[in-house]
């Protein structure tokens, strides 16, 4: 008998004290998801589109852009967002000189109009965007808070491109990159209005 109070005891101590784990586990949003590195740091989903583009290695253009072009305090708004992110590899790809003269104050409209055209107001992750393009037959136009237009393809599966108005075509290279305000996918070319 007193084997039996001392298991019953040592049974109710345990589920007291695995209780708070079990109540922390499913207080967890289902959302909570490990988000990928992005230029050699932790995505946070708990940050922002700034934040995080900020402390990513391979974003520092982007992120001098966005603030050359005054669009900080839009893109740590309450979103949601999703944003084609080009690395700073992409940039490098435009020719030389470009950076450097469309951050210069006087070509902010230009900027803000390349920036935004890498920006869609609702959070598209990439089996939402991928459903889009299935259920399009293959191709989908993307209207963009700049007012282009991208088409989004899957030439394999699993591989998203965004083709913009000039015919250039940009690879999703890190997909579902989770914020606080959006989702963020890392591309490898910067999206262009049309000409």
């Amino acid at each position: 008998m007193t084997n039996r109070m001392a298991a019953l005891a040592a049974l109710t101590a345990l589920s007291v004290v695995a209780a708070p784990a079990v109540a922390f586990a499913q207080s967890t949003p289902p959302s909570a998801t490990v988000n990928p590195m992005v230029g050699g740091a932790p995505m946070m989903a708990n940050k922002n589109i700034v934040e995080n583009a900020s402390a990513s290695k391979d974003h520092t253009t982007l992120v001098t852009a966005i603030k050359a072009a005054g669009l900080v305090e839009t893109l740590q708004g309450a979103g949601p967002f999703t944003v084609f992110a080009p690395t700073n590899a992409a940039f490098a790809k435009l020719p030389a000189g470009t950076v450097e003269n469309l951050v210069k104050p006087e070509n902010k409209a230009t900027l803000t109009k390349i920036l935004t055209c890498h920006v869609v107001s609702a959070k598209a992750m990439s089996a939402a965007i991928a459903k889009m393009i299935t259920d399009s037959k293959g191709t989908h136009a993307v209207k963009t808070v700049g007012g282009c237009t991208l088409v989004a393809k899957m030439p394999m599966a699993g591989k998203i491109t965004l083709t913009d108005e000039n015919g250039g075509v940009a690879n999703v290279t890190i997909a579902d990159v989770q914020q606080s305000n959006g989702v963020i996918h890392v591309i490898d070319t910067v999206v262009l209005p049309k000409k």
